[in-house]
C-alpha cells in the first residue's frame, strides 16, 4: 500500500537502530500530478534535493562515524519517499556496522533508488569536511516588503498571478513567506522560494499574495512547488521558468524541490540561515 495513511507517518513508533531498508515508504507522484492536469510527459524538469544531519554509523571496529549527506532525486522518478520513513530508515544505521563512508553511500543509493524508482544520487560529507559548510541565501530580488493587504490563507488562489505582456524581462524573485502544512500531520511546513523566468513581467503584489494564500493549504514539499511552477506557467506564460523551494528541516532532513522548464539545469544546494 502506498498511500499515506498506510505509512508511519504522525504515528508512535519504536526507533530501531539496525540496518532496516524496508521502513522507507514510496507514495507515488501521480496522483498528484493528476490534480494539476498532468499525465504523460512533463512540462518541467527538476530534482528533490534532500540533506539529511542526523546520519552516523560504525566503523568495522565499532566507532561510530556522523556525516552530513545529500541526496538528489529527480522529478522524473515515479515516487516521492515519504519524509518520516527516511528519517526511520537513517536512523537503523546507528548501530550498524559498514566499511567506510563510500560502502554507506552504496547502500543509500541502492536502497533510495529502489523506493523512488529511478537513479538517486548520494554525495556524504564527513566531519573532516564540516569546516567547509556555510551559509548562502537565495539570490534575488525579496518581494517580501511589498505594501499588500492579504486575507486569504486557505487554499492556493493562481488568479492573483498575472503578468504585463508589455514589459518582457529576466529577473529572479525571492521570497521567505511561503508555509503549507502537511497533508497527515498537520504539522507547519516552512520555506523560502525563488522564482528565476524570462517573459512578461510578474506583478510582484499578486505574486506575494498567490504565495501567502498557501498558509492552511496541506501538501507534501514536492507538490506545493509543482503547483506553484504550473500556475505560474499557466497565468504568466513565462518565456523561461525555475522555481526553487528551501524548506527548514524537521526530524533532521530538509527537502528542497527545484522545476525548471529547462532540461539539464541543476541547482546549487544553498544551505539557508533558517535551515
Amino acid at each position: 500500500m502506498t498511500s499515506a495513511e498506510h505509512s508511519l507517518l504522525g504515528k508512535s513508533v519504536a526507533y530501531r537502530d539496525e540496518y532496516d531498508a524496508s521502513l522507507l515508504f514510496p507514495i507515488p507522484r501521480a496522483g498528484k500530478r493528476a490534480e494539476l492536469g498532468l499525465s504523460g510527459a512533463l512540462p518541467f524538469h527538476g530534482v528533490d534535493i534532500w540533506n539529511a544531519y542526523e546520519l552516523s554509523w560504525l566503523d568495522p571496529r565499532g566507532k561510530p562515524v556522523v556525516a552530513l549527506a545529500e541526496f538528489r532525486v529527480p522529478a522524473a522518478s515515479p515516487n516521492i519517499i515519504e519524509s518520516k520513513s527516511f528519517k526511520l530508515y537513517l536512523n537503523t544505521f546507528a548501530q550498524t556496522r559498514l566499511d567506510g563512508a563510500d560502502a554507506v553511500a552504496q547502500r543509500l543509493r541502492t536502497d533510495l533508488s529502489a523506493a523512488a524508482g529511478a537513479a538517486v544520487e548520494v554525495r556524504l560529507q564527513t566531519a573532516a569536511g564540516f569546516a567547509q559548510e556555510t551559509l548562502h541565501e537565495l539570490d534575488g530580488d525579496c518581494i517580501d516588503g511589498v505594501e499588500v493587504d492579504i486575507d486569504d490563507y486557505d487554499a492556493p488562489r493562481p488568479d492573483y498571478l498575472h503578468g504585463d505582456a508589455a514589459g518582457i524581462v529576466e529577473e529572479t524573485l525571492v521570497s521567505h513567506l511561503l508555509k503549507s502544512n502537511c497533508p497527515v500531520t498537520g504539522q507547519p511546513d516552512w520555506a523560502s522560494l525563488q522564482i528565476r523566468y524570462r517573459g512578461p513581467r510578474i506583478d510582484r503584489a499578486g505574486l506575494l499574495r498567490y504565495l501567502v494564500s498557501f498558509r492552511r493549504h496541506s501538501d507534501f514539499h514536492e507538490q506545493c512547488v509543482e503547483r506553484i511552477w504550473c500556475d505560474l506557467h499557466a497565468r504568466c506564460a513565462p518565456h523561461y521558468l525555475a522555481v526553487y523551494a528551501r524548506y527548514t528541516r524537521r526530524g533532521g532532513l530538509d527537502i528542497n524541490p527545484f522545476r525548471s522548464s529547462e532540461a539539464g539545469e541543476a541547482p546549487g544546494n544553498p544551505r539557508g540561515a533558517r535551515q
